[in-house]
């Protein structure tokens, strides 16, 4: 093992386990559970179960379901990561899959959604009876057992949370061995999470899993393990304190004036119409500013301590993110991050990444692996699983107050940054609204330290505990936002470190690229060699000019390899490219003398482009 790579105590508790069911002296095992504090490192278990398993022979590929198309490009580069590859001593390799038939591609498995799960329930349970599987379900609280919705409110998420667990029950029974990970094992609903043991139910009592389940094996790791392993950042909090106004009431003649009211202190009916419209008027602005100023303090300290020019791109720097409430407020809070900027630093420094926009996930991917851009504003896309170590400042512009929602937005500043120099030096800084519902949440953090594996108590609503569901984006029934104003902030540090000699963090590797990016960019490279050699070949009268002369090649190739690219792995690529790189595609193109099929593909595309009866005139 490595010095710079060390593993922390809840990943070598699962190595340690996972030899031991390849030696067959733990073979009653078939779940493991992972409850893993957010940002404690869960991404690296399902490698070390996967290289531990599949060189036993205990399994023969893995599949990694995750609840978001901008995870599985994460997966991907867990196992690729260079330097882990060499610590555990392992070659495999996933790669993100579509719902396209055989989605490994000659790799050790694949990585997909819940929802591609469920849109071809049979394709992947099929690979999963044909193979013997390791299956890693990511944040498997996302997977209610379904059918014990009662609420109206329940009935809208069930639609898609139930499909996904109907999806994901027979490929759970199918696979040989289940890996479950999760920083919250809880749901704001109060349902059971799917493929989990639990106690017989008690009047009175929140669901409690059964710990000591025939078949379950249980690995803990809380925020406390993990700040006192240096896995995570320690926490200061930026509390900004204000006053709200708004109109309310029912008929626009009947609005009255509500407010000043205050955010901190202030009576529970009041909370909520004064966080509303706080994070939409004045006092939005107010916070965004402290939280873009906190950044350019560390961005400005980190380059004079690396001895660099302003302007000049770099990792470890520091990131900010923005969570906002909604889609409308996330674009209000770009455009005014972007007015604090010249414009062409607003044009690279600031993107947004919301769920209805096309180049969210390119967004996310910059974010995450270049040095610019160093500001993301979201809305929820961000805020799970997000692994972005560069963030140092987080703006929780969010009105949802649910602890497990809230642990995970806390999560993505408190990551080790490999580029940032020690960790001594390192701190992550939250600064969020001073309302009653986020100092619960910060007491009952600083109590607990961390998740455990048996979820706490369902506690009684009062003004100063979590409402048990999420407050939604709408606005609170006949409330209209008016003004609001910051008034005064302060500083709390979530657990105080104890003094650290400082020490250098090792420059890391530039990260890999993921098998399915690979992919791309070969298909891309073998395109572009068959336009060369078409554009050269008609340029030398190689070939008869007219007609689509690439669209020819493109067919030898294929007769050729024998296999369409879009259906190649990773080696066919690379042999079809370097055959490229040897042979010229005229000398071969006799392969499609007498080929029906390609006779029939011409006529189809002379048909589709020959001019109409009007235009032949």
């Amino acid at each position: 093992m490595t010095a710079s790579r060390p593993l922390r105590s809840h990943q070598s508790t699962l190595r340690t386990l996972v030899a031991a069911m390849a030696r067959g002296e733990a073979a009653a095992v078939t779940d493991i559970l992972a409850a893993v504090t957010p940002g404690g490192g869960k991404s690296l278990l399902p490698v070390i179960a996967a290289a531990e398993l599949i060189a036993a022979g205990r399994v023969e590929r893995v599949v990694w379901v995750v609840p978001r198309d901008s995870l599985r490009l994460q997966a991907e580069e867990a196992f690729a990561d260079p330097a882990w590859r060499s610590a555990l001593g392992h070659g495999l390799g996933v790669r993100a899959a579509d719902n396209e038939p055989d989605p490994c591609r000659g790799l050790s498995g694949y990585v997909t959604t819940y929802q591609a799960v469920a849109a071809a329930p049979a394709l992947h349970l099929a690979e999963a009876r044909a193979h013997a599987t390791l299956l890693v379900v990511d944040e498997v609280h996302h997977l209610p057992v379904p059918g014990s919705t009662r609420s109206a409110e329940g009935a809208e998420e069930e639609a898609e949370a139930g499909a996904w667990s109907r999806a994901m029950l027979p490929l759970m029974r199918a696979a040989r061995l289940r890996l479950f990970l999760s920083g919250t094992l809880e749901r704001a609903d109060g349902r059971r999470i799917l493929g989990l043991p639990y106690h017989p139910a008690s009047p009175g009592r929140a669901p409690e899993i059964d710990i000591d389940a025939p078949g379950l094996a249980v690995i803990g790791y809380s925020r406390a393990q993990a700040l006192a392993e240096r896995a995570v950042l320690p926490v200061s909090f930026g509390a900004l304190d204000g006053e709200a106004s708004w109109l309310e009431g029912g008929q626009v003649a009947d609005r009255a004036r509500v407010g000043p009211h205050r955010l901190a202190g202030g009576l529970r009916v009041t909370t909520r119409p004064a966080l509303f419209t706080a994070l939409r008027t004045g006092f939005a602005r107010e916070l965004l500013s402290e939280s873009f100023h906190a950044t350019r303090r560390i961005r400005a300290r980190r380059r004079a301590e690396c001895g660099l020019p302003a302007g000049e791109p770099a990792r470890g720097l520091g990131k900010l993110l923005v969570v906002a409430p909604d889609q409308a407020s996330a674009r209000r809070y770009c455009e005014t991050l972007q007015g604090w900027m010249p414009g062409a630093q607003a044009e690279r420094d600031v993107r947004m990444a919301t769920s209805s926009m096309q180049d969210a996930h390119a967004a996310l991917a910059a974010f995450r692996l270049l040095p610019e851009p160093a500001v993301l504003v979201t809305v929820a896309m961000a805020y799970e699983g997000l692994d972005a170590p560069e963030v140092a400042v987080v703006a929780a512009l969010t009105h949802i107050r649910s602890r497990p929602w809230l642990e995970q937005m806390l999560a993505r500043a408190t990551r080790v940054d490999p580029h940032a120099g020690a960790y001594a030096d390192q701190q992550a800084l939250v600064f969020h609204p001073d309302d009653p519902l986020f100092a619960r949440f910060r007491e009952d953090l600083e109590t607990e330290q961390g998740s455990a594996s048996r979820p706490r108590a369902k506690p009684v609503v009062t003004a100063l505990t979590p409402e048990p569901v999420r407050w939604r984006d709408e606005a609170p029934p006949g409330i209209t936002p008016l003004e609001s104003n910051a008034l005064g902030l302060r500083y709390a540090m979530l657990r105080p470190r104890p003094p650290e000699p400082s020490e250098a963090a090792p420059a890391a590797p530039p990260p890999p690229e993921p098998p399915s990016r690979m992919e791309r960019m070969l298909r891309q490279r073998i395109t572009a060699q068959i336009a060369a050699q078409a554009v050269e070949d008609e340029a030398s009268w190689r070939a008869p000019r007219g007609g689509n002369l690439a669209h020819r090649y493109n067919a030898v190739l294929k007769r050729v390899t024998g296999k369409e690219r879009a259906a190649m792995t990773l080696a066919e690529l690379e042999a079809a490219l370097a055959w490229l790189e040897r042979n010229r595609l005229s000398d071969h193109a006799h392969l499609l003398d007498g080929d029906a099929r390609y006779a029939w593909s011409v006529r189809q595309r002379r048909g589709r482009w020959q001019p109409g009866p009007q235009a032949s005139g």
